[in-house]
């Protein structure tokens, strides 16, 4: 976890690369929403707009987690299941972050820990272990 002068929790590097930029895309915005909840927190709004990122970012996970496994089944990824299993295991927690939220619980600097301490951790060690099948299958 790195922080910046800008505020930032997280910051893109090509350290992070899987080496296919759609993913790599993703992956910049997933921390980009990170960001936008750490700074609104350190911000002191506690408030809807919180609840509006935490949104945002629960909705893109979603939809980069439904294009990268289609990804894997598509190019017969033998670790899938594995993986979905962590996908769907961060949905559920970042869900429940949701409705805690809407009931006013505000979220925590390790809540914004967890979430950059997730992402990072599963780019570097999970992601980046489909990387040279994936590269291969998408080659041929």
């Amino acid at each position: 976890m790195t922080s910046t002068t800008t505020g930032d929790l997280i910051a893109w590097s090509d350290h992070y690369s899987v080496g296919i930029p759609r993913i790599d895309a993703e992956h910049r915005r997933l921390m980009d929403l990170v960001n936008q909840l750490h700074r609104a927190i350190h911000n002191g709004k506690q408030d809807s707009a919180t609840s509006e990122v935490l949104d945002a970012l629960a909705s893109y996970t979603i939809t980069h987690f439904t294009g990268e496994e289609g990804l894997m089944k598509r190019h017969a990824y033998p670790e899938y299941a594995q993986h979905k299993a962590e996908h769907d295991k961060l949905v559920a927690q970042v869900r429940t972050l949701q409705q805690e939220a809407r009931s006013g619980k505000p979220v925590s600097r390790d809540v914004m820990s967890f979430l950059s301490s997730w992402l990072t951790g599963h780019i570097l060690a999970v992601d980046r272990k489909y990387r040279a099948h994936m590269i291969a299958a998408c080659a041929k």
